[in-house]
């Protein structure tokens, strides 16, 4: 009688065990947000098909595509004189902001997603908000690269690089300002473009700040940024 009660509990343990039992773990759905991609205004060029609003306004309609698993998107836009930022929340996929004529900006896109508190953010884009009459534009304030702002430095020299554009691509020279007082009022070296860094700078142990003054070829100027960073 035990033999067939063991085979029968046998039996039942491989049917219930092929019904499931032992079956993978199911796949976890992944909700985070995927990265917009930017399509206007375009990156580093001109924009002069807003509407316009004043002798000193215009209206742009900002357009991107959206990422995956997208709830709504925070529109960032970035006026690259004053540094100022405004931000719009859009639950489709353009938003329109009034800008600044004769202005360059930069703008990006966070996605949010109401399933996750993650969010993704797209790149960055620069242009130029035009106006009317205008043929010639100033130079991008130049990007500075490194040494990034608030890094820690080790030695006795670094290198300043910097990333710079312009719409009418004219850019003749770039203008370094570093030193330890803050603002820097000593210029390093003017450099011509497309040079866009300098090499064995020296440093000791201080805190330093730099910016870059891009200069094209109309003689329209733009100011960076001001970065500092510590040499231990």
């Amino acid at each position: 009688m035990k033999k067939i009660q063991h085979v029968i509990i046998v039996i039942l343990s491989i049917v219930l065990h092929s019904c499931g039992g032992g079956g993978a773990d199911p796949v976890e759905e992944d909700t985070s947000p995927g990265k917009a991609s930017l399509v206007f205004p375009a990156n580093n060029e001109e924009c002069n098909t807003g509407t316009s609003v004043s002798a000193t306004l215009s209206k742009v309609n900002f357009q991107w595509n959206t990422g995956a698993n997208t709830s709504s998107s925070q529109v960032v836009v970035k006026n690259l004189l004053t540094k100022a930022e405004t931000k719009k929340i859009s639950a489709s996929n353009q938003v329109i902001f009034k800008l600044l004529k004769n202005t360059p900006y930069k703008w990006w896109v966070i996605s949010r997603t109401t399933e996750s508190t993650e969010t993704a953010k797209s790149a960055e884009w620069k242009f130029y908000n035009s106006g009317e009459g205008i043929t010639t534009y100033a130079p991008f304030p130049a990007e500075l690269v490194a040494p990034s702002n608030g890094v820690l430095v080790t030695g006795t020299v670094t290198t300043l690089e910097w990333k710079g554009s312009d719409v009418d691509d004219d850019i003749v020279s770039y203008e370094v300002f570093f030193g330890t007082v803050n603002p820097p009022t000593n210029s390093l070296k003017t450099v011509t473009a497309p040079i866009h860094k300098i090499e064995n700078v020296a440093v000791t142990t201080n805190t330093y700040y730099w910016k870059v003054i891009t200069k094209d070829g109309e003689g329209n100027t733009s100011t960076s940024e001001l970065f500092e960073f510590k040499v231990n």
